[in-house]
């Protein structure tokens, strides 16, 4: 297997800034602990400052910065009714997919090579996953689809035997949490039916194995063997096929 590579490398101040300032809104545990309280249901300020017990203002402060991250999304809704009616007022909840979008952010900015001269982002992006991590939820290893129509996606592993496959429209769907399903563009792809790769967790290690697909399944762009399982480390790349139509992702393990 060639040696792990670097995926991202990034000489540009202003991407370094604005990764800088990321990682500050998330490094605030006060933060985190609002994305776990509107995790469920949408939440107002002042419901939210309650159960984190902080004021307001402060509670709207750490808001505003999740927001302005797009993990968080902003909504009119109606608050409880008292002596004088119900008002609308500002709800607070998780953006779509943000605590994928966090996970797989995360695990990118891991392996962007920092340049001498931005001393502590490194030291910063590991306390934030540490922190993040101790979440509820958010602890999971990851594949981020690179390529192809849906590329950015992120899918979570929360089980320890996942099919990856293409949609097969003459068999009913398969459930999203237990397999990663792509669409049918992904012609190179094994149909879900017969799935292309299997991805597995054991002893607490990831392993993958190509399952007899007919456009093999290759790691760090060394095909693997059939039929046998393929341990995996942290920044690996998967393609399932090679070519235009085919789809390679990036594991994140968790930590």
């Amino acid at each position: 297997m060639a040696e792990k590579k670097t995926v991202c490398v990034s000489t540009d101040p202003e991407f370094i800034q604005e990764l800088s300032e990321y990682l500050e809104v998330l490094s605030n545990p006060v933060r985190l602990r609002i994305l776990k309280v509107i995790e469920r249901e949408p939440k107002e300020i002042s419901e939210i400052a309650s159960r984190i017990d902080t004021s307001y203002a402060n509670t709207k402060k750490h808001i505003d910065q999740l927001v302005r991250i797009g993990l968080v999304k902003k909504e009119a809704g109606f608050g409880r009714e008292t002596v004088k009616g119900i008002h609308p007022v500002w709800k607070f909840s998780l953006a779509e997919g943000s605590l994928e979008m966090l996970i797989r952010n995360l695990g990118v900015f891991s392996r962007v090579n920092i340049p001498i001269g931005f001393g502590g982002i490194q030291e910063k992006l590991e306390s934030v996953r540490a922190a993040v991590a101790k979440e509820p939820g958010t602890n999971y290893p990851a594949l981020h689809l690179l390529s192809g129509s849906r590329a950015g996606q992120t899918f979570l592993l929360k089980k320890d035997h996942i099919a990856v496959g293409r949609s097969d429209p003459d068999i009913p769907s398969r459930s999203g949490e237990s397999d990663i399903v792509l669409p049918e563009e992904y012609v190179m792809v094994t149909r879900i039916t017969k799935p292309h790769a299997v991805i597995s967790r054991s002893a607490g290690s990831w392993q993958i194995e190509d399952r007899g697909s007919s456009g093999g399944t290759y790691v760090n762009t060394e095909l693997i063997a059939p039929m046998h399982k393929t341990g995996l480390k942290d920044g690996d790349l998967i393609d399932c096929a090679l070519g235009e139509n085919a789809a390679r992702f990036l594991f994140i393990a968790d930590k």
